[in-house]
């Protein structure tokens, strides 16, 4: 589905990612994990062209996306969700999810919107309340519908239990997995290395911007390195 090959990156002359390459196969989720400065928030950004690569390829189902805009990789089918979920504090939580589907036909709207009800009930509850006045959690429910809003094929989540109290984290975790079990595929960013990993189909460690060890997420969660550095065992 996705395939990125060889991908490279910087900020300000400064190199973020050295040939980076990993597949995200359609209707799995797939995990990067990593310190702070790995370059895994820099990897989503390029694929959502808010970062142009220096070198390197991304493709979607075999077709190439260079010079896509980030309106135009939306229409594809990716949606970024970013860390730190900035919504639109000062709109009610209805109108940041119809904001996810801007760059959508009008038709299926309403259709998606009950969908992402579905998921998250509290999105109902709280549609005519200002997203400003709701919990980080509750934010983070909604910064997510709204990236379904945009009928998405594959979801990029960049922290999303960032900041959440334990059980909400656990909540976080299954709703990804109730989201992927509806066919959307999800790439996964996530310093909660445990939890990524036991939900992910296969994941991908970065270290200064280069993969330094792939497998799936079984095999990652056994793996020596990745208990001693990222799981504290």
């Amino acid at each position: 589905m996705l395939q990125v090959e060889r991908l490279q990156a910087s900020y300000g002359g400064v190199k973020a990612l050295w040939d980076v390459s990993f597949t995200v196969p359609r209707g799995e989720i797939v995990a990067l994990i990593g310190a702070n400065g790995a370059g895994k928030t820099t990897t989503l950004k390029t694929i959502s062209a808010l970062l142009i690569p220096d070198a390197g390829s991304i493709a979607l189902d075999g077709e190439p996306l260079a010079g896509c805009t980030s309106m135009e990789i939306v229409r594809r089918g990716i949606v970024h969700v970013p860390e730190a979920r900035r919504l639109f504090l000062e709109m009610t939580v209805l109108d940041n999810l119809l904001m996810g589907a801007y760059s959508t036909p009008v038709a299926g709207r309403e259709a998606r919107l009950e969908k992402v009800y579905g998921i998250f009930p509290v999105a109902k509850e709280r549609q005519k309340q200002m997203a400003g006045t709701l919990s980080g959690g509750e934010q983070q429910m909604v910064a997510i519908g709204r990236g379904l809003m945009a009928d998405p094929k594959l979801l990029m989540l960049d922290e999303p239990s960032l900041g959440l109290a334990p059980i909400l984290v656990e909540e976080m975790f299954r709703v990804v997995k109730e989201i992927n079990a509806t066919g959307v595929a999800v790439l996964l960013v996530e310093q909660n290395t445990q939890h990524a990993l036991s939900l992910a189909n296969h994941g991908y460690v970065l270290e200064s911007g280069r993969v330094v060890l792939s497998g799936s997420g079984r095999e990652l969660l056994a793996n020596e390195a990745v208990r001693k550095s990222y799981l504290g065992l």
